[in-house]
């Protein structure tokens, strides 16, 4: 269950909504003890967040206004809405950490900035255990009830998993159509 949820988070198409589910089915045939399950679930989540994190951490601002310079067309970011995201996510990084661990692809994501923030390492450790196992356990609760029919989760999570990547696909699509606008505008 560690190394899996590890993978999970390191490779975010491998999705905690088919593996944990599992584990919860297996919990209820008596196969495995639900803490355990639990506290493997979230050690391997929180393991797995902290490559993300440390990759923000060591690319560091200053690289990162660099890129933004270099590629920020691309990136469909500016330095300006840069120094209003780190603003933001100065104050309220918090709960972008705690509550994006329970949305797919989110989840993985959310380490990258709180690296590059910098948030203090205990801090986001405490909101990636917390919010890992709110998540893990929403998983092992689901597939305790639905016993031997936990593949119904993955019909139930499945679709708002790919809704949220296409909804971020098409917000970046927007986002670079708008800027490519923009610069056609101000060089007309």
């Amino acid at each position: 269950m560690f190394l899996l949820m590890l993978l999970e988070n390191i490779f975010p198409p491998i999705p905690s909504e088919l593996i944990v589910p599992l584990a919860g089915f297996a919990c209820a045939r008596g196969e495995m003890d639900p803490a355990l399950v639990l506290l493997a679930s979230t050690a391997g989540s929180v393991a797995g967040a902290l490559p993300w994190y440390y990759l923000g951490r060591a690319f560091g601002r200053r690289r990162t206004i660099w890129l933004i310079k270099v590629a920020g067309l691309w990136l469909t970011l500016s330095l300006g809405e840069f120094r209003r995201a780190k603003r933001l996510f100065d104050r309220f990084g918090w709960i972008a950490v705690l509550f994006g661990r329970l949305v797919p692809a989110v989840r993985t994501l959310i380490s990258v900035p709180a690296g590059l923030a910098p948030m203090a390492l205990g801090r986001f450790l405490i909101l990636t255990i917390v919010g890992s196992a709110m998540w893990n356990t929403i998983l092992i609760i689901a597939g305790y009830v639905l016993k031997d029919q936990y593949a119904e989760v993955e019909h139930w999570v499945n679709p708002v998993t790919k809704a949220v990547v296409l909804g971020v696909i098409a917000i970046y699509v927007v986002r670079l159509a708008l800027k490519l606008w923009q610069r056609r505008a101000a060089v007309a």
